[in-house]
């Protein structure tokens, strides 16, 4: 094989090469969504010493209205824990939770419910939870929801009445011409 033979050889290697590397390249850039964990539901997921919480979220009419808290809250201990959550305006409400088990806060008989939901409904509240049995506690922010989707409807705190949309009615004004 002469020189120019191996040149070309070498330059068409390269260029294979490269080639190859914008093919398969993509996978080493780009992060891999499966190894992302997220909370593919309404409401967010935040673990707290043994306690997992999951699809948390404050169903509400409005701001400064009382709010219902609805989710899972799982229990990997062996002694029962109470969940703490602290909302705005110094609303409180717990949850017990018994050893080696789970808490579905929206099938719940007792439900929890914060006195002021601290977000209008379609935004974040920033809400702190904590677990009786340990000085943890951490601050999440949980979706606020009102009963625009029909299955959250039952969900409203008793008394609170959802917010009728699309009845406004026009404010006549002084300097109509005519």
């Amino acid at each position: 094989m002469n020189r120019g033979q191996r040149g070309k050889l070498a330059m068409a290697t390269a260029a294979l090469a490269i080639g190859l590397l914008s093919v398969t390249g993509c996978g080493y850039i780009n992060p891999q969504q499966t190894s992302e964990q997220y909370s593919a539901s309404d409401g967010t997921r935040e673990d707290l010493g043994p306690l997992q919480i999951r699809n948390f979220m404050i169903v509400s009419t409005g701001e400064d209205k009382p709010g219902r808290v609805v989710g899972a809250v799982y229990n990997s201990s062996s002694s029962d824990v109470k969940l703490t959550i602290n909302g705005a305006g110094g609303s409180q409400t717990q949850v017990p939770v018994k050893k080696n088990s789970y808490t579905l806060l929206n099938e719940s008989a007792d439900p929890a419910i914060l006195s002021t939901t601290g977000a209008i409904p379609g935004s974040l509240s920033e809400v702190t939870i904590s677990e009786d049995g340990t000085n943890q506690t951490a601050k999440v922010k949980v979706p606020v929801l009102d009963a625009t989707l029909p299955e959250y409807k039952q969900y409203l705190p008793e008394g609170s009445e959802p917010t009728p949309s699309g009845t406004a009615t026009p404010t006549p004004t002084s300097s109509e011409s005519h």
